[in-house]
């Protein structure tokens, strides 16, 4: 059986979100348990020129969800980024999740034989399907993702390398 473009995205990227979704639940009760106020966790940066808490967990969402539409053929919607506590920020990610699993795994894979256009402010770049998910796609989800997850663990949140990555699923 042959590994496909669907099984290199959707169910790892629903795993990863349920994970920064746990994540995110304890950086809520860690906030709670030290009478730290929840929005100075989620404005948190680890650089000045980075983005915050809730920037990095709304730009893993939408490197979720654009992918999986360019790859399907579809034009990725487009979310306002207005999130600002914890379970707003969760309630993203659910709605993530919930329209990417919404794809079949034909219409991910029908990116095998396609060329997807990156729309960049410096211009166009073109990929194929594979090379979008593998070479841009994929590194970019992480990206967030992991910038996120460094984020709450700077602030003092009690999460290791296990609640990044979470249980893995049952074969």
């Amino acid at each position: 059986m042959a590994f496909t473009l669907y099984d290199a995205s959707v169910p790892m990227m629903v795993r990863m979100l349920h994970n920064l979704s746990e994540i995110l639940d304890k950086g809520a009760a860690h906030a709670a348990a030290n009478g730290i106020a929840p929005a100075t966790m989620i404005e948190a940066k680890l650089a000045p020129d980075m983005f915050n808490l809730a920037r990095q967990v709304q730009s893993a969402a939408d490197a979720a969800k654009t992918p999986v539409a360019r790859m399907a053929g579809q034009t990725p919607p487009s979310i306002p980024d207005t999130e600002t506590t914890f379970d707003e920020l969760k309630a993203r990610i659910a709605t993530t999740i919930s329209f990417i699993q919404g794809f079949t795994p034909e219409q991910i894979n029908s990116a095998e034989g396609r060329t997807i256009t990156l729309p960049l402010r410096s211009g166009p770049i073109e990929f194929t399907g594979p090379n979008y998910l593998t070479q841009f796609a994929l590194p970019n989800f992480f990206f967030h993702v992991t910038a996120a997850y460094a984020l709450l663990r700077h602030q003092g949140v009690e999460v290791g390398k296990m609640d990044f990555l979470g249980r893995p699923p049952k074969a």
